[in-house]
């Protein structure tokens, strides 16, 4: 009996259950719905998140995510297409706090490359979703026997049962492809080709031939149905992190509707965004240009982001955010100048690159900064070097959403000995060599390393789990395999009994011997059929398509000699195992065979073994980067340490040479190069146990330069002004290499005085002539592929140091000496100051004092002096190479007076026609003594003579004093000197003018206050001086205006000193405030009654209605599409008026601009469309009154041509010319056509008609035998557009033969003999001017023409210019000259005759 595989059936529907297909937001996910309407509050599964297809390496590990939703909470569930979901192999998880299912594969081979689906089902319907797997195979994998001394992973029964399968549905499994979803496609649609590889690298598509071409075509078919909705589309940027923090994408789009709505999907659920408000997900329109933004960017936001437009997909993008943290932040660093910098942070996970930035600027690895990762990819640093006050700011280091920031604080050199000169570089670090950095990046990896052991150990105990399960499923199999075997015995056993029976009755009976024979024959029969029964069970997984088979047989047992027959059966089974592999089919049950023995199946066929992890790497290969000539090592860590691991170099293995060192430390091997050279570069390899890790061993050359050179090229070189200066050094490294000088920073050129000379391993610089400015310091850096070096020294030239720096300060200026002091020379020249030269030269002598050297020190005390006298000195620097030029010193008196500084300037307290009070205060500047008195000096307006008021040996006490020595009505001003010991100082300026009389009455109010004009911030005033009354108001002097704003109870004066104009402007106002104002009259007698206005004042120009002040008003303007508008309105109103802008009645759209000033607006559209084509108002309204002017603007563009011209004839004579309207009649109504037509005789386009509104004209005067052409031109504001042409169009004629008899022609001769139709002209010519003869011949044949002078024939004479054209003969002289007189004939001859003409020259003195 044989049993066939069932085929795959769908999975049955329970009754009253349907199956609706749906289909979800998110590409490649199919929905079927159970039942036909969903109760409220529930919903279907579906999937916000599906896997993705991966392609992997083998032995990495592969994680498949996926995140469901449904209302109740589905049951996800995961399977493959060729194989089953082994708990060894493949680890099922969940994660609550994201709600992410995950399927994980570690240590992935080429046997897991399948399709795999996940299920998400609950009571109202099922979601499926898929993704495949594909696995890059690496190393040789065909060899067995190096797999199998390198594994401890033995196939278990399963792989066996499966190999065993496969290898009989070989034939019958088709090679399918791995599905690939719709994300895929709408990512490669909207990427740049450079993305191509990526994006194929992470679905696992390697086909890229095939790729391009169903690109192209869902391109096409992307682009048809994008032209429903938009007319251009470009500039499309994929979605990338801002600085703030915050994510965008943009694009450029010109809908075609501008109504035309927009969605934005994420992973297929659409996301609400607002236009406007800085929400969660916001829209920004700058003209065609669209910006999506994510502000505050979360883990949860990371995913696949579309646009649609009314349904179309436009564009789409994926996001991505890394999972890291910074266990340790940078801190404020603070260093000094030119010394370097460093910023340290620990990361949560290792990651190979995080972003710098300063002062909101990315860093780049360069000259400036260095950017270091460490070993273990946890400790990033950054490092500025040579710092500098620019340098000072705010770092930050960005790793995915985390980041941090600190200040770096540079503090500048106050050294004042260094003040003005370059400092020298410093070899210290400020910032960074945190040990605590080390021991808690140690921690991270140990904790790093203890997660992943953890999840070895599971994995681990879920085998053991497996293990012990297997064998409790042995044992009850064991158990149940006993239990028939004994019952097997008893049925032997009662057989056996039933046997003994009949023998004993064949013995008693000996008569029925015969029969008794036969009857032992039937039975030894029968009990063969019984025997050699198999038993096979067999389990089909429909949905999977698996099958798996075992067999279980009972042991065999003959009814005669048991155990012969046994050995028989063990002899045969290999016979009868081999036949059931090769031949029997799956699924098929193999009859018995009379006289042949069954085999006996005991147990599976390849026993239960227990699945353990093999070692693995704990710590892989990192590329490593080794200078040349020294040591490079290469580490990785085994989880084993009785492992040994085997090293290859480009795929050869490498041994241990004096040159390379293998080390087993623990569970650490290491590869140690000594002494790199550059041809060990390359791709190292380290395989433990089929484990396998690789890194790239990269070695450099950078430039290096010898030490003991270094050290000598760091001191200083001295040298005298004027001599040469040279630098060299050699270098080693890889060439080509950039070697480059600088002075104090600058790079050095060659020019007239420097000299660089360079080679492959040596470079020298020379500057000749050198002066003292060429000090400083010189920097030669070298540079290659690999890295730079650098050496520095510094360049002295000496030169006599410039002269001492003046002025000098006086110490102490008294009878008996002189004590001064000045300061240091600028420039010393490059050696230090040893002494001062000083020469002494007396004020009114020509004779100078050497005074000799004094010292480095730069004072002198001069006690060589004479009371009275004044001094001048010359003051020399003096160095161990020069002498410096001369200072000299101001007058220096010895015993120098002190006379008191000026007083204040008087002032009059009171004046009477007899008296005038004065006051002041004592000088600042008492000169070192007590003040003893003060001397007043008076002197009168208009004269120049001062006069004391007291007498000079009674100076006055007191700091006021009463002057009543004036006459009245004169005008007098005063002044004030000091006296101290050293006698009177200088007087204090004069005071102000004052009249000697009686006190003045105060001013009177001024009259007539008015405001005569008034802006936003400013007022005018304008008054009548008060009248003037004897004894009661006297004249006035001055105003003073005050002003009080209305809020403010305080006045303020708006001017500090009185104005004697009778007018004045207030400045400053704030706009449509409020005040309130008065004027007030001044004299001597004091501040007259103010004089307020009525009324308060609104500081605003007087009230003006609207209205607009443009000459000329465009009342319409017709652009074309794409072009921006602009229309300006000017006017004036007072006060500043409201405006609006109205498009045909209602406010103006979003996308137009207004600006407004306080007397002009402008309208601005950026880029119009036909949609802005309108009447647009201006509306101009304040409290006064309101205007409004109006403006229309035609959006319009190059008008499309006409559809097809058709041609009818209706009437004889006239035909119908009938065309498609152009696609631009809807839009534009102010479009119509041109007809032109051409015919064949006249050949030019003529105008039929023009402004014609329909789609027909008539055309008559059509004339039969023609043909005719119809052209159709669209004409809007813009133009014309391109023609459309009409078929050619012709009504024939019938032509009727025309037929003419003429008459017999008779033959003509047309010869004629030659003859003179005009004969020679006499000719009379004054000598040396020219002559012209001419003559017509006539005859045919054409005669030939001879001209004669004298009967000499002329026509070979150069003299005479000689023609004949058509007949007319001519001949010229150019020069008349007496022997040119004489006869001239011409002779025409032709086979006809010959005829002649003469005429006679004659020639004039």
């Amino acid at each position: 009996m044989f049993k066939f595989r069932k085929a795959k059936e769908e999975e049955p529907t329970a009754p009253g259950q349907v199956r609706i297909k749906k289909k979800s937001r998110v590409p490649g996910v199919m929905i079927t719905q159970f039942v036909e309407e969903l109760p409220e509050g529930m919903s279907t599964p579906d999937f916000t998140r599906k896997p993705i297809a991966i392609t992997i390496q083998e032995g990495k590990t592969v994680v498949f995510r996926a995140v469901s939703v449904g209302n109740p909470t589905p049951e996800v569930t995961w399977t493959r297409n060729n194989g089953e979901i082994d708990e060894e192999r493949f680890k099922i998880t969940y994660d609550k706090s994201s709600g992410e299912h995950q399927l994980q594969i570690s240590d992935v081979s080429s046997e897991e490359a399948d399709t795999y689906k996940c299920f998400a089902k609950n009571e109202y319907g099922k979601a499926v979703v898929t993704a495949a797997l594909n696995v890059i195979e690496v190393g040789y994998k065909k060899n067995k026997a190096m797999q199998q001394s390198r594994t401890a992973i033995r196939e278990t029964a399963e792989d066996f049962k499966k190999a065993l399968k496969n290898k009989i549905d070989m034939e019958a499994k088709e090679d399918t492809k791995p599905e690939i979803d719709d994300k895929f496609w709408d990512l490669l649609m909207s990427a740049d080709k450079k993305d191509y590889e990526s994006i194929c690298a992470q679905h696992g598509v390697t086909d890229f031939r095939g790729m391009l071409k169903k690109l192209k075509e869902k391109k096409i078919e992307r682009e048809n149905e994008q032209e429903r909705v938009v007319e251009r589309l470009c500039n499309l940027k994929p979605i990338e992190m801002r600085d703030d923090g915050g994510a965008e994408f943009e694009m450029e789009m010109a809908l075609k509707d501008p109504t035309s709505k927009i969605f934005l999907y994420k992973d297929g659920v659409m996301i609400p965004f607002d236009a406007d408000a800085e929400v969660k997900h916001g829209l920004k329109q700058i003209g065609k240009k669209f910006v999506f933004s994510i502000n505050g960017v979360d883990p949860e936001d990371a995913g696949l982001y579309q646009v649609e437009v009314d349904g179309v997909k436009i564009f789409s993008t994926d996001f991505k955010l890394p999972n890291v943290d910074f266990l340790v932040k940078i801190e404020d660093v603070k260093a000094e100048e030119r010394e370097d910098a460093v910023f340290e942070c620990l990361l949560s996970q290792p990651l190979k690159k995080i972003t710098w930035k300063g002062k909101n600027v990315p860093l780049e690895q360069g000259e400036k900064f260095d950017i270091l990762v460490s070993e273990d990819m946890l400790i990033h640093t950054l490092v500025v070097k040579d710092c500098m006050p620019l340098d000072k700011g705010i770092y930050a280091a960005v790793a995915g959403m985390a980041s941090c920031n600190a200040w770096l604080v540079v503090e500048v050199d106050t050294n004042p000995e260094t003040r003005g000169k370059k400092k020298a570089r410093k070899t210290t670090r400020a910032g960074g060599g945190n040990p605590e950095l080390l021991r808690l990046a140690q921690e991270q990896q140990l904790k790093l390393q203890k997660e992943t052991d953890e999840l070895v150990a599971k994995v681990r105990a879920e085998q053991e789990a497996a293990a012990a399960a297997a064998a409790i499923a042995a044992a009850e199999k064991a158990e149940a395999e006993a239990k028939a075997r004994a019952e097997a015995e008893a049925r032997a056993k009662a057989k056996a009994e039933a046997k003994a029976k009949a023998k004993a009755k064949a013995k008693e009976d000996a008569k029925s011997k015969e029969k008794s024979g036969v009857k032992e024959k039937k039975a030894k029969k029968k009990a063969k059929e019984g025997e050699g029964k198999v038993v096979e069970e067999e389990d089909i997984d429909e949905e999977e398509e698996t099958d798996e088979e075992e067999s279980e047989a009972t042991d065999e047992e003959n009814d005669g000699s048991t155990g012969t027959e046994e050995g028989e059966g063990k002899d045969k089974a290999p016979k009868k195992g081999k036949r059931a592999e090769n031949e029997a089919p799956e699924g098929e049950e193999e009859a018995p065979v009379k006289g042949k023995k069954k085999r006996v199946k005991k147990g599976p066929l390849v026993p239960e073994t227990v699945v353990e992890v093999g070692v693995y790497f704990t710590s892989g290969l990192s590329d490593v980067t080794a200078i040349i000539g020294t040591d490079a090592e290469l580490v990785c860590r085994l989880s084993n340490e009785e492992c040994d691991g085997v090293w290859y170099k480009e795929g050869k293995e490498i041994t241990a040479t004096d040159d390379i060192c293998i080390v087993k430390d623990q569970t650490y091997r290491k590869l140690i190069i000594k002494n790199c050279k550059e041809e060990d570069a390359g791709k190292y390899r380290c395989e433990a146990d089929g484990r396998k890790t690789e890194a790239v061993l990269k070695v450099e050359d950078p430039p290096r330069l010898n030490a003991d050179d270094v050290e000598e090229f760091k001191k200083p070189i001295e040298i005298k002004s004027g001599k040469d200066a040279v630098f060299k050094m050699t270098f080693i490294g890889r060439q080509p290499m950039k070697v480059q000088w600088y002075h104090e920073g600058e790079e050095l050129v060659e020019d007239t005085n420097i000299k660089i000379e360079k080679s492959s391993e040596h470079t020298r610089l020379v500057l000749t002539k050198c002066k003292r400015k060429c000090s400083g310091e010189i920097k030669i850096k070298i540079k290659n592929e690999c890295g730079t070096t650098e050496a520095i020294t510094h360049l002295v030239v000496l030169d006599k140091p410039t002269p001492p720096l003046g002025p000098v300060d006086i110490i102490e200026s008294s009878s008996t000496c002189i004590d001064f002091k000045w300061r240091v020379p600028k420039d010393n020249g490059g050696c230090p100051i040893t002494n001062y030269i000083l020469e002494r030269q007396q004020i009114g002598r020509n004779s100078r004092k050497k005074l000799g050297k004094i010292g480095p020190e730069p004072k002198y005390r001069d006690a060589d002096v004479d009371h009275g006298r004044k001094y001048c000195y010359h003051i020399r620097a003096e160095t161990d190479y020069d002498v410096s030029d001369m200072m000299e010193t101001d007058d220096i008196q010895a015993g120098t007076k002190a006379f008191p500084g000026q007083p204040s300037v008087p002032k009059i307290v009171s004046a009477f026609k007899d008296c005038i009070n004065l006051a002041w205060t004592a000088p600042t500047n008492t000169g070192g003594t007590n003040i003893l008195g003060y001397n007043v000096e008076k002197r009168k307006n208009g004269s120049n003579l001062w006069s004391f008021v007291n007498p000079l040996d009674e100076p006055i006490k007191e700091k006021q004093y009463a002057v009543k020595d004036v006459v009245e009505g004169i005008e007098y001003e005063f002044r004030v000197s000091a006296i101290n010991i050293s006698g009177s100082g200088e007087p204090s300026p004069p005071s102000e003018f004052v009249f000697a009389r009686d006190p003045k009455k105060p001013p009177g109010k001024v009259i007539d206050l008015k405001v005569t004009h008034s802006t936003y911030s400013t007022l005018s005033l304008g008054w009548t001086k008060p009248t003037e009354e004897e004894g009661v108001q006297d004249e006035s002097k001055g105003y003073f205006v005050e002003l009080r704003p209305n809020e403010d109870p305080e006045w303020g004066r708006c001017n500090s000193s009185a104005i004697i104009m009778n007018s004045y402007t207030i400045m400053g106002l704030k706009s449509m405030a409020m005040y309130w104002v008065r004027v007030l009259a001044t004299n001597e007698g004091g501040d007259g009654e103010p004089q307020e206005l009525d009324n308060y004042i609104i500081a605003m120009p007087p009230p003006v209605k609207p209205h607009f002040t443009d000459r000329k008003i465009k009342n319409f303007m017709v652009l074309q599409a794409g072009n921006s508008a602009r229309i300006n309105f000017n006017f004036q109103a007072c006060p500043i008026p409201t405006i609006k802008w109205l498009k045909d009645g209602h406010p103006v759209p979003k996308h137009v601009g207004v600006d407004n000033t306080e007397t002009s607006s402008q309208m601005t559209i950026p880029a119009t469309e036909r949609y802005d084509t309108g009447i647009y108002t201006i509306l101009v309204k304040n409290l006064v009154g309101q205007d409004s002017s109006s403006i229309e603007i035609r959006v319009t563009d190059d008008p499309k041509p006409p559809g097809p011209v058709d041609v009818e004839e209706n009437v004889p004579g006239t035909v119908t010319v009938s065309w498609t309207p152009s696609p631009d009649e809807k839009k534009d109504d102010r479009l119509h056509y041109m007809i032109t037509k051409r015919d064949s005789v006249k050949r030019t386009w003529q105008t039929l008609a023009d402004r014609l509104f329909n789609n027909k004209y008539t055309a008559i005067n059509i004339m039969p035998g023609r043909q005719y052409h119809f052209r159709v031109y669209a004409r809007n504001d813009m133009g014309l557009s391109e023609p459309s042409e009409s078929p050619k169009w012709e009504v024939k004629v019938k032509k009727e033969t025309f037929s003419l008899t003429l008459p017999a022609s008779k033959d003509c001769c047309f010869e004629t003999p030659p003859s003179f139709s005009v004969p020679l002209k006499m000719h009379n010519s004054p000598e040396r001017y020219e002559c012209y003869m001419s003559c017509a011949v006539t005859g045919n044949p054409r005669p030939h023409v001879t001209w004669y002078r004298n009967n000499i024939s002329l026509n070979t004479n150069t003299n005479y210019y000689i023609t004949n054209t058509c007949g007319v003969c001519s001949m010229m002289i150019l020069k008349v000259g007496p022997k040119d007189s004489g006869n001239y004939t011409v002779v025409a001859e032709s086979p006809l005759g010959r005829v002649e003409c003469s005429t006679k020259l004659v020639v004039k003195d």
